[in-house]
């Protein structure tokens, strides 16, 4: 009979366990995924009991509360702790969102949080995100034009010109719409995902870019934008509530209209 087992590394095993100080009265565990590679070991998750009566509303806060009061090795990402640079994202009770926005009270039994999905990890909660920002910058994220500026005021565009971009500039790259994405766990080297997809979106619609043709034959691939298949998984966990799928669709009919 034939037997399988998971790589080395992979089996998640029971980590620690952190009690709560005595005398808490509202408390709430915390399970969090750790994983050090230099370790050689497998990844565990570890269990903080946290005292919500000194600690704040937020995910983040009962994280920063851990790392500086319980567990000085924890190792996450953060920055703006205001939904706006994208540096917290991580999977939090079975979806991708931020911790800086994510309440406590929003998760019903323990908390549980494990890094972006199906990418490398460099350390615990962080993901390696290389080839995430090598895929942004492959879609040529600036303006294109062959024509100068105006010597004396910026580029213009009318307001409804500005709508078509308002929303696709948003995006703040935490990634939790492309690691939500099961196209993108099995082709991520080829697919560019709902993050990329999205802001090449947003620079093909822009009116002051002259690009538009070249960028649509850049995507006209059958991995690097047909891989969607519009499941709609990044519309759901966009924490800025954009709709990547939307987008991509949008990219799709103008390639199709294209060649008719």
């Amino acid at each position: 009979m034939a037997e399988f087992r998971l790589p080395p590394n992979s089996r998640i095993t029971k980590g620690k366990v952190f009690k709560a100080p005595e005398g808490a009265r509202n408390v709430r565990s915390f399970v969090v995924y750790r994983y050090d590679p230099d370790s050689g070991e497998n990844p565990r998750l570890d269990t903080y009991e946290v005292d919500m009566d000194g600690c704040g509303p937020m995910v983040l806060d009962a994280l920063i509360k851990i790392k500086n009061e319980v567990d000085s090795t924890l190792t996450f990402r953060r920055s703006c702790r205001e939904g706006i640079c994208g540096s917290c994202a991580m999977n939090i009770d079975g979806t991708n969102t931020l911790a800086c926005t994510k309440a406590t009270s929003d998760v019903s039994k323990d908390v549980k949080i494990y890094p972006l999905p199906h990418m490398p990890v460099v350390k615990d909660l962080v993901p390696d995100l290389t080839q995430f920002y090598a895929q942004y910058a492959s879609i040529k994220p600036w303006l294109q034009s062959s024509t100068p500026p105006p010597p004396d005021h910026e580029r213009l565009q009318t307001k409804e010109d500005q709508s078509k971009i308002d929303e696709p500039s948003a995006c703040i790259l935490c990634a939790c719409c492309s690691t939500s994405c099961p196209s993108y766990w099995w082709n991520s080297d080829r697919y560019l995902g709902p993050a990329a997809l999205l802001n090449a979106y947003r620079w093909i619609v822009d009116s002051r870019d002259e690009a538009t043709g070249e960028r649509l034959d850049e995507l006209e691939d059958p991995f690097k934008l047909y891989r969607c298949h519009t499941i709609m998984n990044c519309t759901r966990t966009c924490p800025k509530g954009l709709n990547p799928a939307k987008a991509i669709a949008e990219v799709k009919k103008m390639l199709s209209d294209r060649q008719h």
